[in-house]
């Protein structure tokens, strides 16, 4: 999460300074320094690290380093540099993630045929990526690649991108990754990669073929739940995720589960709340279920795209009757200002009573912006409090007061 939204930091600079003229700068040619770039990663995953470590050695919390697994209900033993070292408990959690997906038709390499992993390392700018995979993970980074300025390829299995979200919202992005000449193979799904000395080639089920530089696989992610001794205490899988009840107890009642692992919402902020939660239901203080269709998501492109609650594509398929307002920023002065009028706001309530049930974003900051309409759809504001709130002017924000009328 970290080292990926360091890198659409540095894109979204680089878009800022090709953009400058718009706002009266004429910017000379400017290039991204990969070793640089690598380096700051490595500076802000490593010191956010450490202040979490921190924190926990000053709550008297006690940090072993190495390979945990069960060795009975209540026992687990620690691999570390010194050697095993043995551990009783009367409640455990697992939370150990997921890594990315490599089937083995890739030929993942790490050299040119890349996971996500591999991409926060690489020695220079590709010549040509394409990236596999139109969800979220894919998404970004095109962005972060075509802005570093790599020549990229979208393979896209469905008919839109992100196809599990609003076709609305899907569109924006679209039209903004043809505006900066990203090709979309959309309704190819890759079957092979092939190396090929300097040049990879993606084989697809149509019978299309590209040829790029690198590729970079974003289908998806697997849980890392192999080897943790969960047969020997009883712990069921399924399809190696975890299963939890809303209280995130695995089977084991007193063993629970967050995170990747649970095959839940794959968020960090999902996994941070879970872990908070648990910690107040193992030590038998009362403890509200999350509700997951309330949690606010963001896409870090550029525009950003952020939702909660209710989206509009999940009401039509339900058949469900619900008020849409939208306003365009293009109608925001702080937009013009800024040069950039992209994207939107819609905000989903309930027709008869006008209660907030969710809402969408897409355009710059809507990651922030969506803050707002979160904060309403989980206090079952009404509409009308947004349209009577008076955000600042000239600022984004009046478009969420402005969509709520």
């Amino acid at each position: 999460c970290i080292p990926s939204k360091t890198m659409v930091a540095t894109s979204i600079r680089m878009n800022a300074i090709r953009g400058a003229e718009k706002v009266g700068i004429v910017a000379g040619r400017s290039h991204v320094d990969l070793a640089r770039l690598g380096a700051r990663i490595k500076t802000i995953s490593g010191g956010l690290a450490s202040a979490t470590s921190k924190l926990l050695a000053s709550q008297d919390v006690n940090l072993i380093r190495g390979r945990g697994r069960f060795t009975g209900p209540n026992r687990a033993v620690a691999e570390t540099e010194e050697g095993e070292l043995g551990l009783t408990f009367d409640a455990a959690l697992i939370s150990t993630g997921s890594k990315p997906r490599a089937p083995e038709w890739a030929g993942v390499d790490g050299e040119r045929i890349l996971t996500t992993r591999h991409a926060y390392g690489l020695p220079t700018v590709p010549e040509h990526m394409i990236v596999v995979g139109s969800g979220v993970t894919g998404v970004e980074m095109v962005h972060i690649f075509e802005s570093l300025g790599a020549r990229v390829t979208l393979v896209v299995s469905r008919q839109q991108v992100l196809p599990h979200r609003d076709p609305e919202v899907a569109a924006v992005l679209e039209d903004g990754f043809l505006e900066r000449d990203v090709k979309l193979l959309k309704g190819a799904r890759a079957t092979a990669i092939t190396r090929e000395g300097d040049e990879v080639v993606v084989d697809m089920d149509d019978g299309r073929t590209v040829t790029g530089s690198h590729v970079l696989l974003a289908i998806g992610s697997v849980p890392l739940s192999d080897g943790l001794g969960l047969d020997t205490i009883g712990i069921e899988t399924e399809r190696g995720y975890i299963p939890v009840d809303e209280y995130q107890r695995t089977n084991v009642d007193h063993v629970y589960a967050a995170g990747d692992v649970t095959g839940q919402l794959p968020l960090s902020s999902v996994a941070a709340m879970q872990g908070r939660k648990i910690g107040r239901h193992a030590l038998g203080h009362p403890v509200a279920p999350i509700d997951f269709s309330k949690v606010a998501q963001a896409i870090f492109t550029e525009p950003e795209i952020a939702s909660v609650g209710l989206e509009e594509a999940v009401a039509a398929a339900e058949g469900r009757k619900v008020r849409i307002t939208k306003v365009p920023f293009a109608a925001n002065p702080r937009s013009v200002i800024h040069g950039d009028t992209t994207g939107f706001v819609k905000v989903m309530s309930d027709p008869a009573t006008r209660v907030v049930l969710g809402g969408t974003i897409v355009g710059h900051r809507a990651s922030e912006l969506i803050g707002v309409l979160a904060l309403a759809t989980r206090a079952q504001v009404k509409a009308d409090v947004l349209v009577d709130t008076l955000m600042v002017h000239p600022s984004l924000s009046e478009s969420v007061s402005d969509a709520g009328e």
